[in-house]
């Protein structure tokens, strides 16, 4: 459903959005330490979500990455569309490349109601929300 590098980036930012307040930036070194993912493709993923004003990025030896905003404010649904596009929230299920209500594929009507359900959770999931289930144990970034 998620490309690979999508996972990567919701998994990147739980990780920064778990870390205590008084520790405001975070390295590469790091974070793909902690969600296992190869250190050259998770630069290239963080630099994306800089890019979209989800990250902010300082340089240097005490330098690192930190969130753009609040983590009550960062919604899954932004960062997938940062890395995906918004692909997920209007693509056909079938591929077709002028599927709409009007000149329906298969399975559009089926599958609107899924990828609009999806969507409104992905809208609606905030950071926050997510990074809490890692922080009390309920949930976790790695296997």
């Amino acid at each position: 459903m998620f490309s690979k590098a999508c996972k990567y980036a919701i998994n990147a930012m739980t990780y920064i959005a778990t870390l205590p307040k008084e520790r405001d930036r975070v390295g590469l070194k790091e974070i793909s330490k902690e969600i296992n993912s190869p250190e050259a493709f998770t630069a290239k993923i963080l630099q994306v979500l800089v890019k979209d004003h989800l990250l902010t990025s300082i340089k240097g030896p005490n330098g690192g990455f930190m969130m753009r905003g609040k983590s009550e404010e960062i919604f899954l649904g932004q960062i997938v569309e940062a890395i995906d596009g918004d692909v997920l929230f209007t693509g056909c299920a079938l591929g077709l490349e002028h599927c709409n209500g009007h000149h329906p594929c298969a399975v559009h009507h089926k599958f609107k109601a899924i990828r609009d359900h999806l969507a409104g959770m992905l809208m609606t999931t905030s950071l926050k929300e997510v990074a809490f289930g890692i922080n009390n144990g309920t949930n976790f970034l790695r296997s």
